[in-house]
């Protein structure tokens, strides 16, 4: 196998990213269409669709990345700090908004997280020596878990799980697992994980609540979740966490089956021959998907495992249409914008998630009732954008949309200068 890029999925990785980015950033969380928003529990919607798939891309890029298999102290370390450092990136995430500095209000506290967020930044994707990059991914790792476990109370109730830390996590095993095993094993453990979380979910009584149950906040996923996280979760009432401990075992699998699919893709067949098996692939996990929905329901906030077969063969599908249009009949025409995208997904995903919060941070006089300020973002929404339109899902799409235009320019500076910050 040789190391190289595949454009499509590129392209496929700036699709996800793009559209994760709209569905994060409406202009009110109160007017969404029903398709951009997720699932409230069984079920999906296209939203639902979106993370799953980037786990896929991710796991899919494995074999690209890695080539060659070999595995020693040297990778075994790259490995663990490219995960550390994805898992830091999102609990500084949610670490943002409590930031305290001497009883700062304001502007000057705005200032203050800000330096902290790019000195954060700096030491996260900044391009170091191996040694220099695992000291400080273990440093701020260190820093961060002594604020939220250590008694200070603006942080006691900051959450630990989320979406980078799960995307770290699945990085980490799947690369391992990638290294150390064969198709063969890796199957097996794919079909291990989904099996047993199955079983663990639907089988296993949950201490102090009773039978088994797959309803919010009371099955085994959420139990184990309080044991160990606490108040360190989610939801409202602190008492589950859609990217929590138990739930975070299937979306390894997730990543699993994305990296076998890489490998076919690494494969020396002909490519219309790689096409068919992934068709092959994606109907056949669908269909497995929709079957075991009928006893495990397809779910994203549990992450069930008949969803992970579902996402996964929807994902299967979608890259095999893309492999075969753009590197097979390479036709590119329209996939620039996806490129650029595609090529700088964290450094997106991280800032994505700071700047709303600097925009609620930074307050404009209210043009209505003087001496109540609003954030910018509210501002800018509720006086510049809703006044246009009758309906407000189109205005808040349309500031998702503005906020996705403001985040394409930027990258196509990057991509333009040859900027691309890497984990």
């Amino acid at each position: 196998m040789t190391k190289e890029r595949l454009t499509s999925l590129d392209v496929f990785r700036g699709l996800t990213v793009i559209m994760m980015t709209i569905v994060n950033n409406p202009g009110s969380w109160v007017a969404i269409y029903p398709s951009l928003e997720h699932a409230k529990w069984n079920g999906w919607t296209p939203t639902d669709l979106i993370f799953p798939s980037f786990i896929f891309i991710m796991g899919t890029a494995i074999p690209f990345a890695m080539p060659n298999k070999k595995f020693n102290s040297t990778v075994f370390n790259k490995i663990m700090v490219r995960s550390l450092r994805l898992f830091c990136l999102g609990l500084f995430l949610n670490f943002f908004n409590d930031l305290e500095f001497f009883g700062w209000v304001g502007m000057p506290l705005l200032i203050g997280r800000l330096a902290i967020t790019f000195a954060v930044a700096y030491a996260l994707l900044g391009k170091f020596s191996l040694k220099i990059k695992t000291v400080l991914a273990i440093s701020v790792l260190t820093i961060l878990l002594f604020l939220a476990y250590f008694g200070i109370s603006d942080y006691q109730e900051v959450r630990i799980p989320g979406v980078l830390q799960r995307i770290g996590l699945v990085y980490f095993f799947s690369s391992i697992l990638y290294l150390k095993s064969n198709i063969r094993t890796q199957i097996l453990v794919v079909t291990t994980l989904l099996i047993g979380y199955w079983a663990l979910m639907t089988l296993v009584p949950v201490p102090g609540i009773g039978a088994a149950n797959l309803e919010k906040g009371t099955n085994l996923a959420a139990y184990i979740d309080n044991l160990f996280l606490n108040n360190h979760m989610w939801s409202r009432s602190k008492t589950w966490d859609p990217e929590g401990i138990l739930i975070t075992l299937p979306a390894i699998a997730s990543g699993i089956i994305g990296m076998l699919v890489g490998q076919l893709l690494n494969h020396h067949w002909p490519k219309i021959e790689i096409v068919k098996k992934m068709i092959l692939i994606g109907f056949s996990l669908l269909i497995l998907g929709l079957l075991w929905d009928i006893l495990f329901p397809i779910n994203k906030l549990l992450w069930s495992s008949s969803f992970v077969l579902f996402t996964s063969g929807f994902a299967s599908l979608s890259l095999s249409f893309l492999y075969y249009v753009i590197d097979i009949l390479h036709y590119k025409k329209g996939t620039k914008l996806f490129l650029i995208w595609g090529l700088n997904p964290i450094i997106v995903f991280f800032f994505s998630g700071i700047i709303p919060r600097v925009l609620t941070m930074t307050k404009v006089e209210h043009p209505v009732f003087p001496g109540k300020p609003l954030g910018f973002q509210s501002y800018f929404y509720n006086y510049g954008i809703v006044p246009l339109f009758e309906n407000p899902k189109d205005a808040s799409l349309t500031y998702a949309l503005i906020y996705t235009i403001f985040w394409s320019i930027i990258l196509w500076v990057f991509y333009k200068n040859k900027l691309f910050f890497k984990v």
